[in-house]
């Protein structure tokens, strides 16, 4: 309103001053006393122009203000964004399977012998009947051997055999080992888990296959006279590359075994059980959770914010020096009428 009314002033000033002429031969056909001449009017004018001035320059502080306030943001969308980038969060998902691929377990029984190996399911293991005698053996098993991969000089034997597949039925694989007798006070089997049997099976280099296993995936241990229980879950890693790396996580229970045979032996047996302890794949990816176009429309609107607040204060500089200037008009022709 108020540059509407400067640029209606602009556009008629004849009548502006032919208004102002009228007045000045109107008040000159007047005699005003001598306390009242030239101070009612002029001084009403200059306390509203006072004011307008005042308000104008509290306005344009508080803008100036509100650009502070916007730069700020501006720096600091832009330092968190570069904090993200650093510092990605990890997110993990959980995919439900029926079937895995059956994982290879790879045993190092080294003067242990397998005397059984049998596919169960629904978690139902029956009773042995001849424990310590050669069983049925109904795995899919593979004997290997290769050098080690960490020291390049010695044999090691590895006895791979096919875990379980079916997680709905609760398929389990359960092993009997038997040691006739060892140099050590305790007794002890290694083994390691890989993710895919079908690969080992498959892979042209079997000797290469497992020395690359044995130095990417942990090994563990179960005992003689106990029975063990081994539950494995699966957790996928995918790399800021978009590579996949496959490793597991077990929970481990141990059952003391009651050796039921009439004589007392020197040997020992071991037992373990394989299966899977649910059926979700664990998968785990670092994710960024800046998002550059958010980031893009909140500079846009702070800039624009910007650029309107400072052609906003720069009409506000423009309205008052116009008003200071038609204030300074005014009291010359104050004044030389008073003349």
């Amino acid at each position: 309103q108020l540059s509407e009314d400067v640029e209606r002033v602009s556009e008629n000033p004849t009548e502006e001053r032919e208004g102002e002429m009228e007045v000045n031969e109107d008040s000159s056909s007047v005699i005003l006393p001598d306390g009242e001449l030239g101070t009612t009017t002029p001084s009403l004018r200059f306390s509203k122009t006072c004011l307008k001035n005042v308000f104008s320059v509290i306005l344009l502080f508080i803008y100036l203000l509100l650009m502070a306030v916007a730069v700020f943001l501006v720096y600091q969308t832009i330092s968190d964004f570069r904090e993200k980038l650093k510092h990605p969060v990890m997110s993990v998902t959980y995919k439900e399977v029926s079937l895995y691929d059956a994982p290879g377990i790879a045993f190092y029984p080294g003067k242990a012998r397998l005397l059984s190996c049998k596919h169960h399911y629904y978690d139902h293991i029956p009773p042995l009947i001849n424990a310590g005698q050669p069983g049925d053996i109904e795995c899919t098993t593979q004997r290997i051997n290769y050098t080690d991969p960490f020291t390049n000089q010695t044999m090691k034997y590895a006895l791979v055999v096919q875990g379980p597949r079916d997680v709905k039925k609760k398929e389990l694989v359960f092993l009997q080992f038997h040691l006739n007798e060892t140099d050590q006070d305790f007794s002890a089997i290694d083994y390691l888990l890989f993710s895919s049997f079908q690969e080992f099976v498959s892979s042209p280099e079997k000797a290469k296959f497992m020395k690359d296993c044995e130095s990417s995936y942990s090994s563990w241990k179960f005992s003689g006279g106990f029975r063990t229980w081994v539950k494995m879950s699966l957790v996928k890693t995918k790399e800021e590359d978009g590579t996949e790396t496959v490793e597991f996580k077990q929970e481990t229970s141990v059952v003391n075994y009651i050796d039921q045979r009439t004589k007392p032996r020197s040997d020992q047996l071991f037992f373990v059980v394989f299966e899977w302890k649910d059926p979700f794949i664990q998968t785990v990816q670092d994710i960024i959770t800046a998002n550059p176009w958010n980031m893009i429309a909140l500079l846009c609107g702070i800039f624009l914010a910007l650029f309107k607040a400072a052609d906003f204060a720069k009409l506000s500089v423009k309205w008052m020096i116009k008003i200071r200037r038609r204030h300074l008009k005014r009291a010359r022709q104050v004044t030389n009428h008073i003349s």
